[in-house]
């Protein structure tokens, strides 16, 4: 064994255990190297349904399947040793009720390895929650701006200001006494998810929220700028590399087709190397 003994991941007692503490650090992840860059990083990463958007190229998130949760949870997974990972429920795989969540949370967290689950909806899935919690689910609930009631939300608008604050405190407080170990405020107003984080007992993430939360989270392709036309006004962008990837690409498309590439040093001789030889 190892003198130095390998930092144990978090896990959602540990996470719950933050709140008020030093706030907490997540991004999205779909892929085993981006998950290795961020390890290190984040408290917890999140695989999220937002790969179907990011990776897919779906219009939304509704499309996103079980399936392919499972396989880029499972992608992430191997990225991981430092990181607690918890992986989206997609649409439609708890909506129906607690028996329903319980059977695809299962199956997301045993073909993954996931740490917990996420799922969206405050007060009318606080019944899912208790039931998951009990069974021996972690979930982090997600209130606020919920991407798969996006049909019924009229668009991907602030959800909470004005006669509707107490609706979503109200999530809040049904989430956290329903068990969740943390909740995602989504899109929320500053000064509501500044109340909400002081009166809920569980830690809040927030996404264009408040840098009061308990914790951030964002897409990692935004926040690395792989996007150009889309930019949501609470991402940062810490790197632009959308555009160096293009132009990269039509360099190496250039050098191809002026036959510049692959030049002497990419090519291989046409007589094995002498022994020894690196070359």
């Amino acid at each position: 064994m190892s003198a130095t003994a390998r930092k144990k991941a978090p896990n959602a007692e540990d996470i719950r255990a933050r709140k008020g503490g030093e706030p907490l650090v997540s991004l999205t992840a779909y892929t085993t190297p981006m998950a290795r860059l961020m390890d290190a990083h984040c408290d917890f990463v999140l695989v999220g349904d937002s790969v179907g958007m990011v990776l897919h190229g779906l219009t939304s998130t509704l499309g996103v399947t079980m399936e392919m949760m499972i396989l880029h949870g499972q992608a992430v997974a191997r990225g991981l040793e430092k990181a607690m990972m918890v992986i989206d429920m997609p649409f439609a795989s708890y909506e129906e009720g607690p028996a329903q969540a319980f059977r695809n949370a299962a199956r997301l967290m045993a073909e993954t390895g996931a740490g917990a689950v996420k799922l969206e909806g405050g007060v009318e899935m606080a019944e899912t929650i208790r039931f998951l919690v009990r069974r021996g689910i972690p979930v982090m609930a997600h209130i606020g701006l919920t991407p798969q009631s996006i049909n019924t939300l009229g668009g991907y608008k602030v959800q909470g200001r004005d006669d509707q604050a107490e609706a979503v405190l109200a999530d809040a407080r049904a989430v956290a006494e329903a068990g969740a170990f943390s909740v995602v405020l989504e899109k929320v107003p500053q000064g509501l998810a500044d109340r909400i984080t002081a009166e809920i007992p569980i830690p809040t993430i927030g996404i264009g929220a408040s840098a009061g939360c308990d914790g951030q989270i964002l897409v990692v392709d935004d926040m690395l700028g792989f996007f150009t036309a889309f930019k949501p006004k609470f991402v940062k962008r810490y790197a632009e590399l959308g555009p160096l990837a293009e132009a990269a690409i039509a360099e190496y498309a250039a050098e191809v087709r002026a036959r510049t590439f692959p030049a002497a040093e990419h090519v291989f001789a046409d007589q094995a190397p002498a022994k020894g030889s690196r070359k």
